[in-house]
């Protein structure tokens, strides 16, 4: 499927908000966090300048699966960092063992499913903190009830990780079609929610 103006318009948006999380949007943080969501949305940066220029056949090539594994690893990353102190050494671990099992089970030639299957278990793992914990800690007044929308980022990127980790297993939950024309417009939402609720805290 070509990539249209359309899609590229809103690859363009969701790079500019990137840029703006990464220039003005961390301020005032431990070096750990700012350092993990640097990385987490200059990848995210890099990932939308690739589907602009190459369009949508690059997300066939390891590389982009590798830069986009490092954006919900990142950023999950500075928000235990941030918020829950105990499990910081714990989880920045897990992120280093996740990253690196990305990396040989892309690059090795390993004939089966398992780069698959790691790919969703990663994705999973990093969404699922992305999503839940900014979620408890604006329910329980340890945030703005805004830094929910980070919870929200976290539900759809978690979504489209899942839904491109089975449409390469050969298991699709929805059409090649479907997914790539939902791709830009979720990536831009999942942006759009994280900037905005990063800005409420």
């Amino acid at each position: 499927m070509k990539i249209t103006v359309l899609d590229r318009l809103l690859l363009l948006i969701t790079g500019l908000l990137a840029a703006y999380q990464v220039v003005a949007g961390i301020n005032g943080l431990e070096k750990v966090p700012i350092i993990a969501y640097t990385i987490a949305f200059g990848a995210l940066l890099v990932a939308g300048l690739l589907l602009i220029i190459l369009g949508f056949e690059i997300l066939d090539s390891p590389f982009v699966v590798v830069i986009s594994t490092i954006m919900p690893l990142s950023l999950s990353l500075g928000l235990v960092w941030e918020h829950v102190a105990s499990w910081r050494i714990p989880y920045l671990v897990f992120a280093l063992l996740g990253f690196t099992a990305i990396l040989l089970t892309r690059f090795l030639p390993i004939p089966s499913r398992l780069p698959t299957i790691v790919l969703a278990l990663i994705h999973s793992v990093a969404g699922l903190v992305i999503f839940v914990l900014p979620s408890i800690l604006a329910a329980n007044g340890g945030a703005s009830p805004g830094f929910a929308l980070v919870g929200l980022g976290g539900a759809l990127i978690g979504l489209g990780g899942l839904l491109l980790a089975f449409l390469k297993a050969g298991r699709p939950l929805l059409s090649r079609v479907t997914i790539l024309r939902i791709l830009p417009a979720l990536l831009l939402l999942m942006t759009l929610a994280f900037v905005i609720g990063f800005s409420v805290t």
